[in-house]
This record gives C-alpha cells, sequence and structure tokens, in this order.
C-alpha cells in the first residue's frame, strides 16, 4: 500500500552528529515529495528551530514540536497546543529544585534555565543547546522559582538533565504528586509535558486532520520517546544508531544517522511509488 505521510524526527535522525543535514537526506524528502508524500517534523525541539530546518528541507508543512505540545506552520497561529498551567509550571519547578538536576523551560519564544552547579556534563548540555538559533532568547537565572513568582509562565515543556538515579527518584515524584502531567525519557534527559502529549499523539491528530489513517503514515525516529510512533505507523523505521529496544519493534532498520539511513531508506522504499499526477495519465487506481 502506498504511503502519503512521512514523518521524520530530527536529532539522531535527520541530522547527522555533526548537527548538520547530509545534502543526500535533502534530495531524497524532495524525492518523497514529488510523489505526493505530505512531509512533517516530529521533534523535541521547540518550534523556531525546527522551522529553521523545515525551511532547510523546503517544508511546507505544520511541524509537531515540544514533544507533541505545539503543531504549528506558523508560531502565532498553532493548529494545536497544549500547555501546563502557569501554577503547575511554578509548582514543579519548585520541586525540581530540590534536585540536584538542570531545568530548562522550554517556551516557544525563548527558554529559561537555571544556573545550578551540578555536573559539568549536564550543564554543559543545557546551556549548549543544539536547537537554539541566534533568534531564540535563552535566559539564565539563579532561582527559576523566584522569576516564575514576578513572570509566570504555562510551558509546553519542561526539560530536565541530571543523573540516572535521580531520573527514577523526580519521575516517581512528579507522576505520584501531579497526576495530570507526563514524564518522559528521551535520552539522556526527562520532559515534563501535559497529560496526553506525546509525539505519537501529534502524529495521530495532524494525520487526521490531513484525511490520512495511520496506516498511511512512515515514521522515522531513533530514541526510545520515537518508539511510539513507529509502533503507530503503518510504516515504522528505526535508525540504525537507534537503541536495541527501538529496532526490535521497527519494521525496517535503516542505516545510522551518519550513514545517510534517511535517505537509504527513502530512496529505497519510494522507488516503486507513483505520484497522483501519473495514476492519473495513465487511468491507474492506487492499492
Amino acid at each position: 500500500m502506498s504511503k502519503q505521510m512521512l514523518a521524520l524526527n530530527i536529532d539522531g535522525t535527520l541530522l547527522r552528529t555533526n548537527g548538520r543535514l547530509h545534502p543526500a537526506t535533502k534530495e531524497a524528502i524532495e524525492y518523497a515529495k514529488k510523489k505526493d508524500v505530505y512531509v512533517t517534523l516530529v521533534t523535541n525541539r521547540h518550534f523556531r528551530s525546527a522551522l529553521k530546518i523545515a525551511k532547510s528541507l523546503k517544508l511546507d508543512a505544520k511541524l509537531i514540536t515540544h514533544s507533541g505540545a505545539i503543531i504549528a506552520d506558523k508560531i502565532d497561529e498553532p493548529f494545536y497546543e497544549k500547555r501546563i498551567s502557569e501554577e503547575k509550571t511554578f509548582n514543579l519547578v519548585q520541586i525540581l529544585e530540590s534536585y540536584d538536576c538542570n531545568i530548562r523551560i522550554l517556551h516557544e519564544k525563548y527558554s529559561i534555565g537555571n544556573r545550578k552547579k551540578t555536573n559539568s556534563n549536564l550543564l554543559g548540555k543545557t546551556m549548549i543547546h543544539p536547537s537554539d538559533p541566534i533568534f531564540y532568547p535563552v535566559q539564565f537565572v539563579d532561582s527559576l522559582s523566584d522569576m516564575l513568582m514576578d513572570e509566570p509562565v504555562s510551558a509546553p515543556v519542561i526539560e530536565v538533565y541530571c543523573t540516572m538515579e535521580e531520573k527514577k527518584e523526580i519521575t516517581h515524584t512528579i507522576e505520584n504528586a501531579f497526576p495530570t502531567v507526563d514524564v518522559i525519557q528521551a535520552g539522556e534527559k526527562l520532559l515534563i509535558v501535559q497529560k496526553g502529549v506525546s509525539k505519537e499523539s501529534g502524529l495521530a491528530m495532524l494525520a487526521g486532520d490531513l484525511g490520512f489513517k495511520m496506516e498511511d503514515v512512515v515514521a522515522i525516529g531513533h530514541d526510545t520517546d520515537d518508539l511510539p510512533m513507529i509502533e503507530l505507523a503503518g510504516m515504522g523505521v528505526a535508525m540504525g544508531n537507534a537503541p536495541q529496544e527501538v529496532k526490535q519493534k521497527a519494521d525496517w532498520v535503516t542505516r545510522s544517522n551518519d550513514e545517510q539511513g534517511v535517505a537509504y531508506m527513502l530512496k529505497e522504499y519510494f522507488r516503486k511509488q507513483q505520484s497522483k499526477d501519473f495514476l492519473k495519465k495513465f487511468h491507474i487506481r492506487k492499492v
């Protein structure tokens, strides 16, 4: 059966380890678009960062960003948004500040983080964030809760960088104290979002709005938080650099992000699929 929609994770999937797009990846996405495939990005990144990459790929699509909390093609006109309330954001931050961790509130227009002096590697990953374009203001403060008292924020997502032991304790504490939020394990960080927010729910919502079923979708990802959308899609693809648990559940395992895995998969999978115009020209019905 032909596929009508392609959903791509960004980090570890589209981008190489050096954070750049390979020309072959751009060519392959253009190849899929010529087959009348709707291409979108599904990412933990904030909207402005995802939009920058979408523009480099010449995508004119709604993007699933902030781990599914914001779906939009224009920053001020979201198709969908689901935020943690100002009060709940404040209460969550108060609890998180009792741990030895770095906290980052990802708003669609700016980011605010704490200056917690903790593990230098964690601090570096929080402060030198690969998804921050120059036009995305980033602020660091000594106390996030003090700042939020004066300037409340309704957060789409809160990122937490901490040790593995603290991840387990924080997850347990937050899930018990705040039943209306979800804690998502995403690589080296935790993501706190409003209940029901996820990459897979955002993808299903966008697909439905476009008139597609999930069986019409190809989803490509690499991390554990990509696994639900990989399983939900009609064709779920794991990158060669994905953890074993993700590869085991995928329908297709492609090459790694440094070996142009996206380009390889798209060229192989879509080479037999023809565009709607081609099928109409020869009066061929799609199956």
